[in-house]
């Protein structure tokens, strides 16, 4: 969470303060030792570490604050909006959570694409807002893909996150591994298939396998709600038209990917999605010019980019009259 202060404390005007996660305060705490070393002025930069209902709660509601961002859940976002409605009307932007379709038809080319899906849902543990969570493959590659996939999952190194040799470290606590547990366990029972995975990787540490659903329909809680681990669902598709539909049948629309060929098809794919961004033949590929953010669920305003200045800054029209004849 951002909070923005407009005010006369500093000759700037400007005060941020930023509030950690209660899972991962060290990371924030790194970061303000590098703005100090930086030499930022004394106030400009202020650092909370706390739980979201204690330090989290006063940032949203206090009456000083003109503005915050919060990166996070969709049912936390709602109660900062809440929160800011009933205190200062302050500017509220919110990148929250995703399902994010990730798209291959049969002209992609196949060792690229693998690697792609691949690190768009790994990436970060599958702890990442626009994982690529949703697999929708064409029916003329499904088979192909579906075995090159498990083969390129199963090599991901799971363990000790500080070894360089690691690509999936653990969870971030006991609490989120029991929720992903719990999911894989809802799709088990809901009659999807286990490709790879689906079980604890080791005996200590929250630490989960690279786990590959298959067989899902799109009404499972697997292919609805966010998992926010290592777990993913792959479904075949026949037609664009038909893959259009599903990969819009969600709350949510952060993010998306397509990966063909056929820059036509690209086009008009990426114009039909309901997604913030887009990845065509890529995945999870950020930069600081490109605005991010979601629809529907996945929030509101954008962060990055030119785009973004939009949410901290307020138009002033100020209108002089220097003289001359009055109206009639």
């Amino acid at each position: 969470m951002l909070a923005w202060k407009i005010g006369p404390a500093l000759a700037t005007g400007n005060t941020i303060v930023l509030k950690s996660a209660e899972q991962t305060p060290l990371s924030a705490l790194v970061f303000a030792n590098l703005v100090k070393e930086a030499g930022f002025p004394a106030g400009v930069f202020n650092l909370v570490s706390g739980f979201g209902n204690v330090a989290g709660a006063a940032i949203s509601s206090h009456m000083d604050i003109d503005k915050v961002a919060f990166t996070g859940s969709t049912i936390v976002g709602r109660t900062i909006m809440k929160a800011a409605a009933s205190s200062n009307l302050k500017t509220v932007t919110l990148e929250l959570g995703g399902k994010s379709p990730n798209i291959v038809f049969d002209d992609a080319d196949i060792e690229q694409t693998i690697s792609w899906v691949n690190f768009g849902i790994y990436f970060n543990h599958g702890q990442c807002c626009c994982a690529g969570t949703r697999i929708y493959v064409q029916e003329g590659v499904y088979d192909k893909f579906l075995e090159a996939f498990k083969k390129r999952a199963s090599q991901n190194k799971v363990g000790d996150p500080f070894d360089k040799q690691t690509f999936q470290g653990p969870q971030v606590s006991q609490l989120q591994f029991d929720r992903i547990m719990s999911y894989v366990e809802s799709g088990k029972k809901e009659g999807a298939i286990v490709e790879i995975g689906g079980e604890r990787h080791g005996d200590k540490g929250y630490f989960i396998q690279p786990t590959i659903f298959s067989n899902v329909r799109s009404d499972m809680k697997i292919m609805q709600e966010e998992i926010f681990g290592p777990v993913c669902a792959i479904s075949k598709f026949k037609t664009e038209e038909e893959v259009i539909k599903l990969g819009n049948d969600t709350t949510y629309g952060l993010a998306a990917a397509v990966h063909t060929k056929d820059l036509n098809t690209a086009i008009r794919v990426t114009n039909a999605l309901k997604a913030g961004t887009v990845w065509v033949n890529c995945y999870n590929l950020l930069s600081h010019q490109l605005p991010f953010g979601g629809f529907m669920e996945s929030g509101i305003g954008r962060e990055l980019g030119e785009a973004a200045l939009a949410n901290y800054t307020q138009n002033k029209s100020v209108a002089i009259r220097l003289g001359g004849a009055l109206f009639a």
